[in-house]
């Protein structure tokens, strides 16, 4: 009972480690002070004065269209890439290619960046949305790859050669049989892909150019010149936009859950019968 406590105890002081800071940000978007000194009063005037900058909103429609794209594409290639992995015979090679997946995870942010750069000057690329959306795209598969192989590994091989010898191929397995059962794991790619990609900022700042900004750069350099509460503004709100997305990804997950229930309660019924 005691270990229980002392567990509880320790989660609500790592969960106020993470959330406090976020909150103290949210807080001071509201105070008619101006600054985050000292609260004065409750106000919504840099909020107004958010949806009025007509450039941040700019920026801001055009991180959320970088991140949504670039994980689109990731999702896409990162899944084939894994169920390429998959499929390889040997053990070795599948280690050897999950040890290259994995190499980009762990590589830091700033060498990636920095590598991009590099390419990208000696192809004679001008530094652009393109750019920006190969980069985020490129560090964004191993994520993808890392939630839907786990998904590969709990899937039953035995269904996949029923599929063959009832006549299906290729297409029909992927599309009836794989796809569906990889369903979580995609979505989890994805959000984890539309996440990274949102709040990236070292690999960006490094193949960002004149006539493309994101969020997270647009934020760096406003706050050398002194942090605004607009920005709090901006955060409170992204947040928000976050949470919702979470919430939606937990009733997904939940409504998937139950479906997969429902066809093991059929399937015992007719088993049964």
């Amino acid at each position: 009972m005691k270990k229980k406590k002392w567990s509880l105890v320790y989660l609500f002081f790592v969960f106020a480690i993470l959330y406090l800071p976020i909150f103290y940000l949210i807080f001071y978007a509201f105070n008619k002070g101006g600054d985050m000194n000292q609260f004065t009063g409750f106000t919504f005037d840099y909020f107004r004065e958010f949806f009025a900058d007509t450039r941040l909103l700019l920026i801001l429609c055009q991180t959320f269209l970088l991140a949504f794209l670039s994980a689109l594409i990731a999702t896409v290639i990162g899944t084939l890439g894994a169920i390429g992995i998959y499929s390889l015979k040997k053990n070795r090679h599948k280690e050897a290619m999950l040890g290259l997946n994995n190499i980009l995870l762990v590589s830091p942010d700033v060498i990636i960046g920095a590598s991009f750069l590099i390419l990208f000057t000696f192809l004679g690329w001008k530094l652009c949305f393109t750019s920006v959306l190969l980069s985020h795209i490129a560090f964004s598969i191993p994520i993808v790859v890392l939630m839907v192989l786990p998904k590969l590994n709990e899937m039953n091989h035995s269904m996949i050669d029923a599929a063959r010898d009832l006549g299906a191929n290729n297409f029909q397995i992927l599309h009836k049989l794989v796809f569906p059962f990889l369903t979580s794991g995609i979505m989890a790619g994805y959000f984890m892909a539309f996440t990274y990609s949102l709040d990236d900022f070292a690999v960006t700042f490094f193949v960002t150019g004149n006539g493309f900004t994101t969020l997270s750069v647009e934020i760096y350099s406003r706050a050398r010149r002194g942090v605004s509460l607009e920005i709090n503004a901006l955060s409170a709100l992204v947040f928000l936009f976050s949470l919702f997305l979470v919430i939606g990804y937990y009733f997904i997950n939940l409504d998937s859950h139950q479906n997969r229930l429902k066809q093991r309660k059929f399937k015992r019924r007719r088993l049964y019968r």
